[in-house]
């Protein structure tokens, strides 16, 4: 449906804050995503996006924890486990691992950026608010933002069943330090998704990234691992980025398709916007670094496999690092 036969903002300011504001001026589209602002994102979820939260087996939680750190969590139910009793209130019949940083953060009144994401059909969906209840079922949230993003980079994946671990045996978890282990320096150096949290003016925000297996950098600097990623073409929003000049810091989170575990990580974050790095890239239009502060891996934290891979079109007009950098 074409965005400008949708209802928007229901007010006349600009629903972007100061720091994406300054990326769209710094890419000269400042003027026009004034415009497209007022209209594609709302206060209130659509029809469209309600029912496909409702068919998601998983969905992606950006939070905020007791140091300003984000941190991008998975949670994950059986098709049906979100809900959206009305178009300003998302129910998530989940609740993350004890030791997800997400479980210590979630209290009434707090942030979170919850994407929708539908692998097969590259469909994705975005709606920032805030945790209205809590209770031993799950979390209802109350929207603040709703919105959504093109299907660029997104590999195509389906879910397979796989067995899960016994009830009474949870989740391994096992802590990443500044200086990631070799399981993770694998996971990341080969992954083709990611999701990635910020927050800035209040609010958290959590997004998807993709490229070509590789196209995620990892260096050793310090003693502490640092990654680097590019930043393609997208939808001129700037919402992550954006973030980030505001509020410096970052969340990630890969996963294994195969096994099911995850690796959250959280660290300090820039962006590189011009020279060699940039141009070594191809089709990268910045850079955005993360130099790693801590991280968790949750073995067996998601209950499916997944099929391989159906590249996104767009990964052939992009590239990834020749060789690792390390210094």
């Amino acid at each position: 449906m074409n965005p400008s036969a949708l209802p928007g903002q229901p007010h006349a300011e600009d629903p972007f804050h100061a720091g994406e504001r300054e990326l769209q001026a710094r890419a000269g589209v400042r003027e026009r995503l004034a415009e497209i602002g007022r209209r594609v994102i709302r206060d209130h979820m659509p029809d469209q996006h309600r029912e496909l939260f409702g068919k998601l087996p998983f969905l992606v939680a950006g939070s905020l924890d007791e140091a300003g750190r984000p941190w991008a969590s998975l949670l994950a139910g059986a098709p049906g486990f979100v809900t959206t009793p009305d178009a300003r209130t998302l129910r998530v019949g989940a609740l993350p691992q004890p030791d997800d940083p997400l479980a210590r953060q979630l209290a009434v009144g707090q942030p979170l950026g919850l994407l929708g994401i539908e692998l097969p059909t590259r469909r994705r969906n975005r709606v920032n608010g805030r945790v209205r209840a809590l209770d031993a079922g799950g979390i209802t949230v109350a929207v603040e933002q709703s919105f959504g993003n093109c299907a660029q980079y997104i590999q195509a994946r389906s879910p397979l069943p796989r067995a899960a671990p016994p009830r009474e045996a949870p989740a391994r978890v096992e802590r990443e330090g500044a200086r990631l282990g070799e399981r993770a320096r694998a996971l990341v150096a080969g992954a083709d998704t990611l999701f990635i949290a910020t927050a800035a003016a209040g609010g958290a925000d959590v997004s998807h990234r993709g490229g070509r297996p590789g196209f995620v950098r990892v260096d050793e600097r310090g003693g502490r691992t640092v990654l680097t990623l590019p930043d393609f073409r997208g939808n001129h929003f700037f919402n992550t980025l954006g973030n980030i000049a505001l509020h410096p810091r970052a969340g990630l989170s890969f996963v294994d398709f195969e096994r099911g575990d995850l690796l959250l990580l959280t660290g300090r974050a820039q962006i590189v916007w011009d020279g060699p790095e940039v141009q070594a890239c191809a089709g990268a239009l910045r850079l955005l670094r993360v130099e790693v502060e801590q991280g968790l891996w949750l073995a067996s934290a998601l209950p499916w496999a997944w099929s391989a891979p159906e590249p996104a079109p767009q990964l052939q007009a992009t590239g990834t690092w020749e060789a690792p950098h390390r210094s």
